[in-house]
C-alpha cells in the first residue's frame, strides 16, 4: 500500500513533465476506445421515477403531487431527446396527457421550458438555476475545481468530483485535457457506480446496511466482457477496495478506458466524495497509474478534506 507524497513531491511543488510531439498529438484527437459509439442505455419509462411510483405519498398530507409530477416531466428530458412532444412526456413520466400540459404550461410561464410549435417542448436555459444553487453552496464543487485542475495538470489527465446518488455517481466538478471516452463527461453527468472506479470507492464506504439496500436496485449492464456482472463479483471488488483504499478500473465501462478512484473524507472521517482519473490503457499501464497516480490523487484528496472542516 502507498504512502503519502513524500516532501520532494509535495502536492505544492509537482510540476507536469513536457510531453513529447507525438503524445501531444494523440492526446488531442478524441478516442473512441472500443472502435464504435459508446452510450449507456438510453433512458426508458422504467428507469425513470414514474407517476406510479407517488402513489406511496398518497397518505402525506404534506406531500405535494403537482410538484413532484412537475419534476417527472423535467426529469423526462435527456441530452438524447432534447425536444419531446405531449405525448411522449406522458408515455416517459406515466402521467396523464391533460397533466402533462399542465405542467409544461407552468413550466413555460415560467421560464423552465418552451416551444416553437405547441407540440414539442424543450428545456430553456433558466432550468440550470435549479442546480446552481446546490453547486455554488457545495465546498467541493466550488472551492475543490483549483485543486482538480491542478491535479489535471500534473498527471495531464482528465480529472474528476462525483458524489453518489442511488446507484449512479454523479460528476459535480471536472478538469478536461483531453476527451479519451466516447461519451462527454461534465458537470451533472451520471454513471453506473459499479463499475466506475470512483462508483466503487463511494459503495464501498457505504455501511453495510447501505450496501445491502443498494446492491439488489444494481442493473448488471455488461458495458465490455470486463464488466463485472454479478452481485458476489461486486462484493469481492468493494472487499478489496476498502483493503487497499483506492479502487482501479480496467475496461469495464469502455474498451480502452482505465481509471482510478480515491475517497474524500470529512472532519469526521466520514467519506462524502470520491476523486478520480481517467487514462487511456494505450498511454497508461496499471502500473503506471499505481506508482505515479495514486500518490497524487492522495495528495488532492488530502487537500479537498481540509475544504469541508
Amino acid at each position: 500500500m502507498l504512502c503519502l507524497l513524500p516532501a520532494e513531491l509535495s502536492w505544492a511543488r509537482c510540476t507536469v513533465g513536457a510531453a513529447s510531439g507525438a503524445d501531444a498529438r494523440k492526446l488531442l484527437k478524441p478516442v473512441s476506445t472500443a472502435g464504435q459509439p459508446f452510450s449507456l442505455p438510453q433512458a426508458s419509462a422504467e428507469a425513470l421515477p414514474l407517476a406510479a411510483h407517488l402513489d406511496q405519498f398518497s397518505g402525506d398530507p404534506n406531500f405535494m403531487t403537482s410538484l413532484a409530477r412537475g419534476l417527472l416531466v423535467i426529469q423526462a428530458f435527456s441530452e438524447r431527446t432534447l425536444h419531446l412532444s405531449i405525448s411522449q412526456l406522458s408515455k416517459r413520466t406515466g402521467l396523464s396527457r391533460a397533466s402533462v400540459r399542465r405542467c409544461l404550461h407552468t413550466l413555460s410561464k415560467l421560464g423552465f421550458a418552451g416551444t416553437d410549435d405547441e407540440r414539442n417542448f424543450y428545456l430553456r436555459p433558466c432550468i440550470l438555476s435549479l442546480g446552481h444553487a446546490y453547486l455554488s453552496s457545495t465546498p467541493l464543487a466550488c472551492s475543490g475545481r483549483p485543486i482538480l485542475e491542478h491535479l489535471s495538470q500534473i498527471l495531464n489527465e482528465s480529472c474528476s468530483i462525483a458524489l453518489l446518488d442511488g446507484t449512479d455517481v454523479v460528476y459535480v466538478a471536472r478538469a478536461n485535457v483531453t476527451r479519451i471516452m466516447a461519451i462527454d463527461l461534465g458537470i451533472g453527468t451520471r454513471l453506473p457506480a459499479f463499475c466506475t472506479s470512483m462508483g466503487r470507492v463511494l459503495l464501498a464506504n457505504l455501511s453495510l446496511e447501505e450496501i445491502e439496500r443498494v446492491l439488489p436496485r444494481i442493473a448488471f449492464t455488461r458495458y465490455t466482457e470486463r464488466t463485472v456482472n454479478s452481485v458476489e463479483k461486486l462484493r469481492q471488488a468493494l472487499a478489496a477496495v476498502r483493503k487497499e483504499g483506492y479502487a482501479m478500473i480496467d475496461q469495464e465501462l469502455e474498451l480502452g478506458l482505465r481509471s482510478l478512484g480515491v475517497p474524500v473524507r470529512s472532519a469526521a472521517g466520514r467519506v462524502v466524495a470520491a476523486i478520480g482519473v481517467e487514462a487511456h490503457g494505450q498511454r497508461v499501464s496499471l502500473q503506471d497509474m499505481q506508482t505515479r497516480f495514486l500518490p497524487y490523487l492522495r495528495a488532492a484528496a488530502q487537500e479537498l478534506s481540509l475544504l469541508l472542516r
